[in-house]
């Protein structure tokens, strides 16, 4: 006897989060909550220079410093790597340089030169200020544009500053469609850089046990399992010497799925000093050298027919990856070119992509790290229909893959299934009611406004059968007062992974939800993971729940209907109790039915093992599962001054049957919203000697409330092949958000000539676009 996962009380209902009790009232356990005896804490000294040759590192000074404990340098630190490789990308992936400290040569400014450790922060910050860095400066590569034309290499083993390249399938067949078509579009399409900004920036506290060999780390991270692999990898100890905790994270977006420099600095020390070793990175230490994103172009082009059919899709992409990318970004990269097709009807695609080094900060992943594929497909679909003279809603309808059409292969290969993109367009166009907001757009231009619509549809691959990502384990054990706990590797960075598995796990056992706890983020006692990354934590973790939780459920029936003397077929449980079908009176709690499991086991069955616990792994069976979007804004821009106001944004999303639709709008509010801040504000900036320009939040600058407007929910539900037929949602409004807006601010300067090509949309950026197509109001 088993119960399909989804089928019950609680699945598809606005369940209330159970970790808001804490995190709302305070009581969230932060990494810089994490208090151990006779704690040290870090500081690192930092390159001011973009490129620089280390002369030498004089510590003397620092080491005087009363409360200082020792200060490492890359000869102290760098030679104890044993290997560095993340389980994510394989051992055997031409992986880029990644040393923990700068050695010989700094190549950012921010780049980490030495660690200083004292016995507060305070005095560790004070000594970092003392220790005498001589820096030889020299020339930086700063625009990966033109690194390859340019005689420094950021590098030396890599020649043109090519971290790597990947072409897609020959260029022929789709050169002489673009030949002979009679219409084509190319532009060229630039992305700033930005980063995930999460509101908890990078941390970890390291506490080795000389004692037993054992090593203890308490992280801000999205993957504790992947931490531990690496950390014992990272100092040749055994797994199990190394034991990894994920409290609460404020935020994760990518930025912390994997050990960045600083943290395998910390790793590394915790072996040289006594007492456990804590750095908290500072908001300023996270915008210089956390990691960049986004920053890439393309050489898009699209070719089309007499009626505004893509014949064909080329993009040639190059993207910024820094001087120590993290984790290798060249299959980040060949996403881009593979998706580029989109959720549209395209017969040939072609591609090429190159990733390239600059002496800025590494790239690390950020939410839908591939995410460039739409931002130029969608700003070139919205180019091309003004071009062919078509609406650029029409254009798209034109071309948008419906579900029947589904299973196919996009040209590239990428295997489409179980998606709605017509569908979830439709459905967003319905919401808005287009046809009210042309005559609006109408009238408000006679009277001198400017108003525009953009969309953007996109499909996102959410889990995955493959590789690393491919599996899920969960333990479940009721214990004897009949209480339910899961152990899944999961942990709480902000995507209510906590709050889903309690709702599954209920349903799954018929019982009461407020019976059901679940532990996390712990590697000492959940089973391996790959964590929450890549949009998978819905629907693996439900696999993981589908493939536990029916062992159990078979042992409760079958206790309970002895103990009832009835049938297995006619036990019911529901609200943590078994009762008889059609007898509601002859029943017994899940207390009564684990009390004779644990401590009367001679009474149970003889088919029935003693105990109520059982672990249980799900490998999913789909090569992908695919979510989809399609995005809609609309927005006012004031021609004076440039300054975009957006006025109603909207989401109609198939992200299969939702586990908890409050869950499912949280997340597409906030990648939205971070999608927003990229189209119209964030900006990484850096001058022409490699110095950052924007280190603070008085110079990032993040969308707030008075950006965003509230945002409108639609809901397209397709079931994917897996369990309960749930999809990913983490990333897609991160994806979808910025083409959007930009196409919005299109649309409302169209009148005027202007054709948008570069973000961030900032209003210098709109008035100086309009005073180049020579508009005027």
């Amino acid at each position: 006897m088993s119960t399909a996962v989804g089928a019950g009380r609680y699945a598809g209902t606005r369940v209330h989060r159970v970790e808001d009790a804490r995190l709302l009232t305070g009581h969230g356990t932060f990494v810089d909550d994490v208090d151990r005896p006779a704690m040290l804490h870090a500081c690192f000294v930092r390159s001011p220079y973009a490129r620089a040759r280390i002369v030498s590192v004089d510590t003397s000074g620092a080491l005087a410093v009363p409360g200082v404990c020792a200060v490492f340098t890359a000869a102290d630190l760098n030679p104890d790597v044993c290997e560095q490789w993340y389980t994510s990308m394989g051992r055997n992936v031409p992986d880029t340089p990644r040393p923990p400290l700068a050695d010989g040569e700094a190549k950012f400014v921010g780049d980490p030169v030495a660690l200083v450790v004292g016995t507060d922060r305070y005095v560790a910050e004070d000594a970092a200020e003392i220790v005498a860095v001589d820096y030889d400066p020299l020339r930086p590569v700063v625009d990966y544009a033109a690194a390859g034309d340019i005689e420094e290499r950021v590098h030396d083993e890599y020649p043109g500053n090519v971290a790597g390249a990947i072409p897609g399938a020959p260029p022929d067949e789709v050169e002489v469609i673009f030949a002979e078509a009679p219409y084509v579009v190319r532009e060229t399409i630039h992305q700033q850089a930005y980063a995930p900004v999460p509101i908890e920036a990078r941390g970890i506290v390291a506490e080795w046990s000389p004692a037993t060999g054992e090593l203890s780390v308490w992280a801000a991270t999205q993957a504790p399992h992947e931490w531990r692999l690496f950390a014992a990898r990272l100092l040749g100890l055994p797994e199990h010497s190394v034991r990894v905790v994920a409290r609460d994270t404020g935020g994760g977006f990518g930025q912390k799925v994997v050990p960045l420099r600083e943290d395998m600095c910390v790793l590394l020390a915790a072996r040289k000093v006594h007492g456990a070793l804590k750095w908290i990175e500072d908001r300023r230490e996270n915008l210089l050298a956390a990691g960049q994103s986004r920053h890439e172009h393309g050489d898009a082009a699209m070719a089309f027919d007499d009626e505004g059919r893509i014949l064909a899709a080329r993009i040639d992409h190059v993207q910024d990856v820094g001087a120590y990318p993290t984790p290798w970004p060249v299959g980040t990269a060949m996403a881009v070119g593979m998706l580029f097709p989109g959720p549209y009807r395209v017969p040939a695609a072609t591609f090429t992509t190159t990733s390239m080094f600059s002496n800025t900060a590494g790239r690390t992943a950020y939410r839908g790290p591939w995410q460039f594929e739409s931002v130029a497909r969608e700003v070139l679909l919205d180019i091309a229909a003004r071009r062919i003279d078509v609406d650029p809603i029409e254009l798209r309808r034109r071309n948008l893959l419906r579900h029947d059409e589904l299973p196919l292969s996009n040209p590239n290969g990428m295997p489409y299934s179980h998606m709605t993109p017509l569908e979830t367009f439709e459905h967003a166009i319905g919401l808005l009611d287009l046809d009210a907001f042309r005559r609006e757009q109408t009238e408000a231009r006679v009277a001198g406004r400017y108003l525009g619509v953009g969309t953007s549809t996109y499909c996102e691959p959410t889990s995955t059968g493959m590789g690393f990502y491919g599996t899920e384990g969960a333990t479940i054990r009721i214990e004897p007062s009949g209480r339910v706990n899961i152990y899944m590797a999961g942990g709480s960075a902000g995507n209510s992974i906590e709050t889903t598995v309690v709702q599954l796990t209920a349903d799954a056992l018929g019982v009461d939800i407020a019976d059901v706890h679940t532990i996390q983020g712990d590697t000492a006692v959940t089973p391996f993971a790959a964590g929450t990354a890549g949009s998978r934590s819905g629907s693996m973790t439900a696999g993981a729940v589908a493939a536990t939780a029916p062992i159990l459920r078979d042992r409760i029936v079958a206790i309970a209907a002895h103990r009832l003397e009835a049938a297995p077929e006619d036990i019911e449980l529901a609200a943590s109790r078994a009762s008889v079908r059609g007898t509601p009176s002859a029943g017994l709690s899940l207390a009564e039915i684990a009390w004779s499991a644990y401590f009367e086991s001679g009474t149970l069955p003889p088919e029935i093992p003693p105990g109520l616990e059982a672990s249980g792994r799900y490998r999913a069976q789909s090569p992908i599962v695919w979510a989809n979007a399609t995005h809609l804004c609309t927005c006012e821009v004031d021609v004076v001054t440039g300054l975009v106001t957006l006025l109603r944004y909207i989401v109609s999303e198939d992200c299969g049957p939702m586990i908890n639709p409050t869950v499912v709008e949280g997340q597409i509010a906030g990648g939205t919203v971070q999608g927003i801040g990229g189209a119209l504000l964030e900006h990484l900036a850096y001058d022409q000697e490699g110095n950052p320009v924007a280190s603070t939040f008085m110079d990032y600058l993040l969308p707030t409330t008075t950006e965003v407007p509230v945002i409108e929910y639609g809901h397209v539900e397709t079931p994917s092949p897996g369990p309960g037929g749930y999809k990913g949602v983490g990333e897609g409004g991160a994806i979808g958000a910025p083409a959007a807006v930009v196409n919005a601010v299109a649309d409302a300067l169209a009148p005027l000539g202007v054709t948008i090509t570069r973000l961030p949309v900032t209003p210098p950026a709109v008035a100086e676009l309009i005073r180049d197509a020579g508009g005027s109001a």
